[in-house]
């Protein structure tokens, strides 16, 4: 994992976010972003590539519920050090893969097809089961240079049959074939192990906090 992570990288994979997500570019807040989400259960998001002052002062000053602070720093460095009314969340791991993925001969299992479609400039694949149930989903935005992946989700009843490891190969050749090669994600601690098998690399920690509700 990198020491110093690089700003250009974090705003690139929330601007790539933000694209999926269909909500308003972030904005500079000190030596972080700020977003406006609007969901109800995420109301905003301020993200830091550094654990800092700018952090904690934000940790202190706020007490309303559903917005998320979020950093690239093992949450050791700041529990004990921020009010306890903040809950840290799943631990995510920003992931970089800067060359095409290493993907296993693998082909759509039967009774599955593929359907296709995009907006803005964010490319939906999704994986549908015979009787038209969605088995997988996954989005890839394509800003500046990069390629952000975003809710790659498989459901519970068509795990096991490589549908995400084939959805992200679609997703790639769609990024690839746009003259997009440098890939970047956010994933959980279960998807980090498929992601590391196709050839990425955690790049930081994603550590994340919120009050989860009126206290």
């Amino acid at each position: 994992m990198k020491d110093r992570v690089s700003v250009e990288i974090v705003e690139n994979w929330l601007k790539g976010w933000c694209l999926s997500r269909e909500v308003s570019f972030p904005v500079q807040y000190k030596s972080g972003f700020h977003v406006m989400v609007g969901d109800e259960t995420q109301k905003e998001r301020f993200v830091f590539p550094q654990l800092n002052d700018d952090f904690f002062q934000l940790a202190d000053s706020i007490d309303e519920p559903w917005v998320y602070l979020k950093v690239s720093a093992s949450p050791e460095e700041f529990e004990g050090k921020i009010p306890e009314r903040w809950k840290l969340q799943a631990q995510g791991y920003m992931m970089t893969c800067f060359h095409p993925m290493n993907f296993p001969e693998i082909s759509l299992a039967e009774g599955y097809h593929l359907e296709f479609s995009e907006y803005n400039t964010t490319f939906v694949v999704r994986i549908v089961a015979e009787n038209g149930e969605q088995a997988s989903i996954g989005r890839v935005s394509l800003i500046n240079t990069v390629a952000v992946y975003d809710r790659i989700i498989t459901e519970k009843n068509h795990q096991r049959k490589g549908l995400a490891s084939f959805l992200l190969k679609e997703l790639e050749k769609i990024a690839l074939s746009k003259g997009f090669s440098k890939n970047l994600l956010v994933a959980t601690e279960e998807g980090k192990l498929l992601y590391e098998t196709l050839g990425w690399k955690v790049y930081c920690l994603h550590s994340s906090i919120v009050i989860p509700s009126e206290t």
